[in-house]
């Protein structure tokens, strides 16, 4: 046997800012030109369909910028739009329709691909990109609240597939995530409160100063304003990345996927819901689930059980929803997210769970009846409060 290590170091990239493709913003521009190609950096751009709809001006605005910076900057065509949302990742006709771009412009591994979208779309063209060419650099540009602060500034990719979510999928660092704080005001209010869940989860899983800082501004988190919001998904980015570079995990070899708390029950709810439910509404109810369970099987205190679930309903969540309760053949539908969390894992359940505010533990088994009992519970915790 012939073994040696690989050791590949890699930068990743995440910056900030507002009016990205105003034509004074330099951003980009740096960005690009780290890359030490002498010929001018091509670009092929890609832009979700939904954010075009809130942003009248995007596409015209994207091409003026590159125009402006030609003979620097070469933007390969018009930018191409594409559906979004987490139907997008339902469509596999799309994955070759963007390959078919990349080679029609001959767009290679040493020219750029660049996303303008939610998470879900990035998500669809990044799994694109990391496989044309084995590999073509790749720029993001989250425009939601939940991208910017959690999904979109990740190393993972991925499409659904036999109605498992990013069943097919691959791990690629993005050249560089770039977070534009002005997309956030096009979107509605559930879109902008999505976000601030994934903030939460992150806290509670590894800093109780994040948590606290958030639990100070809850009211002002509750009415999105601006200010607050930004400054908590900076924040909720600096986590994230964080725990990807500092893990040691950071392709998820192991089984402990710390990043997915509460997200067994909320990948499952959003299949059986028909993603009715939203990614960052069935987070908050995933975690609600999670928190009673914890507190019933002695792992978390009362106390702080209910102080998680208050500040999960002050920012402005529901914790409950009449899905967690479907029975099919006679069994709870909800459990069969289970089992799919265990195979996503790669054969061995490992739920994370935070016995205290900032710190978590790893528990490889869940009992069944105390999930049905934590459910029962949940719904009787929102039905006695509107009673």
């Amino acid at each position: 046997m012939i073994e040696r290590p690989i050791h590949l170091e890699l930068a990743h990239r995440i910056e900030f800012t507002r009016n990205l493709f105003s034509p004074e913003n330099s951003v980009l521009a740096d960005v690009l030109a780290r890359s030490e190609d002498d010929l001018p950096h091509r670009v092929i751009a890609f832009v979700d369909g939904g954010v075009v709809g809130g942003n009248q001006n995007l596409l015209r605005d994207i091409s003026s910028w590159f125009s402006a910076r030609d003979g620097e900057l070469e933007l390969v065509e018009s930018p191409i739009v594409l559906p979004g949302g987490e139907s997008c990742k339902n469509d596999w006709s799309l994955v070759p329709e963007i390959w078919r771009s990349i080679s029609h412009n001959s767009i290679d591994r040493h020219s750029f691909v660049m996303a303008v979208g939610g998470g879900a779309f990035l998500d669809l063209v990044g799994f694109a990109a990391s496989t044309a060419h084995r590999g073509v650099r790749m720029i993001r540009i989250p425009t939601t609240s939940l991208s910017q602060g959690d999904g979109g500034v990740g190393v993972k990719n991925g499409v659904n597939f036999f109605g498992k979510k990013n069943w097919v999928g691959t791990f690629a660092v993005p050249y560089a995530v770039i977070n534009d704080f002005s997309f956030l005001q096009s979107l509605d209010q559930s879109s902008r409160r999505a976000g601030i869940i994934e903030a939460i989860k992150v806290a509670m899983v590894r800093s109780r100063d994040f948590y606290e800082k958030i639990e100070q501004c809850s009211a002002q988190l509750k009415d999105l304003e601006d200010d607050v919001l930004e400054r908590v998904i900076r924040r909720s980015a600096e986590e994230h990345v964080d725990h990807i570079a500092t893990s040691g995990d950071p392709y998820e070899l192991g089984s402990a996927r710390p990043l997915d708390y509460g997200h067994w029950v909320a990948h499952k709810l959003e299949q059986i819901s028909a993603f009715r439910i939203g990614h960052g509404e069935a987070v908050a109810i995933g975690m609600a689930v999670d928190l009673i369970y914890s507190r019933r099987i002695g792992l978390m205190s009362p106390e702080d059980c209910e102080r998680a679930l208050s500040l999960i309903e002050a920012v402005g969540f529901d914790i409950y929803d009449s899905d967690l309760h479907r029975i099919e053949e006679g069994r709870s539908v909800i459990l069969h997210g289970l089992e799919e969390f265990r195979e996503h894992l790669g054969g061995k359940l490992t739920i994370t769970f935070v016995p205290e505010i900032g710190r978590k533990v790893e528990l490889n088994e869940m009992d069944e009846d105390e999930i049905l009992a934590s459910i029962d519970e949940l719904k009787g915790r929102v039905e006695a409060a509107v009673s």
